[in-house]
């Protein structure tokens, strides 16, 4: 009689099948391993594994993490992992059953994403814009300052999630480019355009990173700054991917909000994917325009950011409805102006 798998492995062909069949990347998959190893260890603990866990212990397992103080939005995605792999492992048939199939989630409010002002960004980008300027750093700081800048007139001209941007392609920054291809989640590609100030701070900092490549020629030796010139990414580093991390990044973002005068914690990569979503529609673009440049699959997803057009909606019925002026002076009393 062949071995019972172990919850290691059975975790591993689930996340085998989230790669290939569903294009999961890195990120989703490290997120997945995580919840499942923190769940297999309470289960360890029960002496169950997954094939014989029942619907009572993972609720016990769901009120352990409240009782960790777990926030709900981190309940929800742990609940969402569990029912991923007993789907998994009952259309694999290694269960005849699913236990996570009635179970309910904890209720949540649907938060707001934290916006910043158009006033905030221009602040940044001007920060960044003088630091990339400044006669007294030396070349390796203004090349530095030339790779925030120009990250952050991407991002604030894309939208891109900030995995897609530290991984683009030095191809992406061509003379005269319009538009990027990105490659985003599910291997998924779409078109996404850059606008004049983006493609400038592109073409700086890539000649900057051309004067490094030169002259770690003219000395006839090879260093790092020559490797990083010749990478194909366009924010390369020495790290395992070759490029920039997200983490660096932000770091990097957060250290210019202090320098622009704003709180660190309230700037972030994706911060500025919200700004760039919601200016939009604060100034008319179409949902469903913003749901193709954000990648997103699902136009609720998209949904949230509503909220910034709403005083604008209001204004836009008030002034502008035919009516509006009419009704206006029947409200005023007699005897006014």
């Amino acid at each position: 009689m062949p071995a019972k798998p172990s919850n290691t492995q059975l975790t591993g062909l689930f996340l085998d099948m989230l790669a290939a069949e569903q294009g999961a990347g890195p990120n989703t998959l490290d997120a997945y391993r995580r919840d499942l190893t923190d769940f297999s260890d309470f289960l360890a603990h029960k002496r169950q594994d997954f094939i014989g866990a029942d619907t009572q212990v993972l609720r016990d397992y769901l009120g352990d993490l409240d009782t960790r103080g777990f926030k709900s939005t981190s309940v929800a995605r742990r609940l969402s992992a569990m029912r991923h792999l007993f789907r998994f492992l009952l259309n694999e048939r290694i269960r005849s059953d699913d236990p996570a199939a009635i179970l309910s989630g904890p209720k949540r409010g649907r938060s707001l994403p934290k916006v910043l002002s158009i006033a905030d960004v221009d602040r940044m980008l001007r920060r960044a814009k003088e630091l990339s300027e400044a006669a007294d750093a030396s070349p390796s700081q203004r090349l530095r300052s030339l790779r925030l800048y120009c990250l952050l007139e991407v991002l604030y001209a894309t939208g891109l999630r900030v995995s897609e941007l530290v991984s683009l392609p030095r191809s992406a920054a061509k003379r005269d480019a319009r538009m990027i291809v990105v490659r985003g989640k599910g291997n998924k590609e779409r078109l996404v355009p850059l606008n004049e100030a983006a493609r400038q701070a592109m073409a700086d900092y890539l000649a900057a990173t051309d004067a490094a490549k030169g002259d770690s020629r003219g000395d006839g030796k090879s260093n790092k700054k020559g490797s990083l010139a010749a990478s194909k990414w366009l924010f390369p580093s020495f790290g395992e991917s070759g490029h920039l991390t997200r983490q660096h990044f932000a770091r990097d973002l957060k250290e210019l909000a202090v320098a622009s005068g704003l709180q660190a914690r309230l700037v972030s990569p994706h911060v500025l994917r919200h700004a760039f979503a919601s200016h939009l529609l604060h100034n008319g673009a179409d949902l469903r325009i913003v749901q193709t440049l954000l990648g997103h699959t699902d136009i609720s997803t998209t949904q949230i950011y509503t909220h910034v057009v709403e005083e604008r909606l209001k204004s836009l019925v008030r002034d502008l409805h035919p009516l509006a002026e009419r009704r206006s002076n029947l409200r005023r009393r007699p005897g006014q102006a």
